[in-house]
């Protein structure tokens, strides 16, 4: 069935099936009162103002002369979970530190607990609900971590739920494996052996149960060393992962640096990343894959975006969301936290939620811009224009959600 978008007052998208780095990331392709082809699902052509309006279709869409993106690619998001944690909120207010809240049960060892304790239904249930609020907010494709297990047991679990949303959902899922995202309780005083369980126990059970398709660390001080890291990492790309690092959030002790002479596809948060980092993504071609609304949330400092882009670095932008340090599911509020404090241009924040994003989980040969043979992700926004998208805030301007050619999403006109 061939579909066509009409009356789209402007089309923003970038280009390509790559990320896009330094000068190119803000070389976004404005095109107005123009219009697009679908059919079975993928774009068939884009129209340029001087071509006609095709004269036949077998559905219309009116974009009634709004602006028309990519759908919003989410590449980092900790999106299984048990429990919430927004009693640590007053806590925070009051200047308790981390390893108070720690110590007092609370934190990430309090989301371990309760997410082992939830059945897999009950896991399922509450993502569902989260995947339909990210739709409406106009993502199409997203990211998951596990992490919140940190037993073989409950790691397959959460990679369960998400594979098995990948066959249920409207919207597209990504797997990521991170039993090294903190130490537990039970191996306090046995780092060694919990590094040889993710390796030698969980990860070949991931491996073969094909539940996911990267691997990810929390390389940073008080969590995994850099040694530890690299042997983490250096075990799942051989085991047929691609590479994912968390790593420069607080102190830079190495990760970026490591992860990136390993061929990481991305290196993630980089608040802290220094030019020795940044230098080492430039010449692996390393995504910074940034997470804005953690800053915001956390009331830390912001990640040096605009020296990666100066340097070379193609920049993305994830939310991060989790139950601890970013309860937040909106990539818009990333995508405007990102514009107004790393100073990006709405070019280069729309290539970081995008096309950009799309390559920090490799799928951006599929998804990530509005191209001939692409896939048909795309958002008509409720905004005349791509400058008007970022100077408002606060509100979900998604009109509607097309995914894989289909309406998925849509207000009430």
């Amino acid at each position: 069935m061939k579909t066509l978008i009409t009356n789209i007052g402007m089309l923003a998208t970038a280009q390509g099936t790559a990320a896009k780095a330094g000068a190119d990331q803000g070389a976004v392709s404005i095109v107005t009162n123009t219009w697009v082809t679908m059919e079975d699902g993928i774009i068939t052509e884009v129209g340029t103002a001087k071509q006609a309006v095709p004269a036949k279709a077998d559905k219309i869409i009116d974009a009634h002369g709004q602006l028309v993106t990519a759908g919003l690619v989410d590449p980092h998001t900790h999106l299984v979970f048990g429990g919430w944690r927004e009693h640590e909120l007053s806590m925070k207010l009051k200047k308790v530190s981390y390893l108070e809240i720690l110590a007092q049960g609370g934190g990430i060892l309090s989301t371990v607990k309760n997410t082992r304790e939830a059945t897999k239904e009950e896991l399922k249930i509450k993502t569902k609900k989260l995947l339909s609020q990210m739709l409406q907010l106009g993502v199409t494709t997203v990211e998951a971590k596990s992490g919140y297990g940190l037993t073989s047991e409950t790691e397959l679990k959460m990679l369960e739920v998400v594979k098995e949303l990948q066959q249920e959902e409207k919207i597209s899922l990504v797997s990521t494996f991170m039993g090294a995202h903190a130490l537990p309780l039970e191996f306090k005083d046995k780092r060694a052996a919990y590094i040889d369980l993710v390796i030698n126990e969980t990860l070949p059970l991931v491996v073969e149960k094909h539940l996911a398709e990267f691997i990810d660390v929390f390389c940073e001080q008080g969590v995994f060393t850099t040694e530890e890291s690299e042997k983490i990492l250096k075990a799942g790309k051989k085991a047929g992962l691609g590479i994912k690092c968390h790593s420069d959030e607080i102190v830079p002790i190495g990760g970026t640096p490591m992860a990136a002479k390993l061929g990481a596809v991305s290196c993630e948060h980089l608040i802290k990343a220094d030019n020795q980092g940044i230098a080492a993504m430039a010449k692996s071609g390393t995504i910074a894959c940034l997470l804005p609304g953690t800053s915001f949330y956390l009331n830390s400092t912001y990640a040096p975006a605009r020296a990666m882009i100066e340097k070379g670095v193609p920049v993305a932008f994830g939310s991060d969301f989790n139950p601890g340090s970013c309860p937040s599911n909106s990539l818009q509020l990333a995508m405007h936290i990102g514009c107004y404090k790393y100073a990006m241009t709405p070019e280069e924040c729309l290539t970081a939620v995008t096309l950009n994003s799309a390559a920090a989980i490799n799928r951006a040969k599929v998804t990530g811009t509005v191209e001939k043979g692409k896939q048909a992700d795309m958002l008509i926004w409720d905004a005349p224009n791509l400058d008007y998208l970022f100077y408002r805030f606060g509100d979900n301007l998604v009109d509607t959600v097309i995914k894989k050619g289909e309406i998925v999403a849509s207000k009430l006109r």
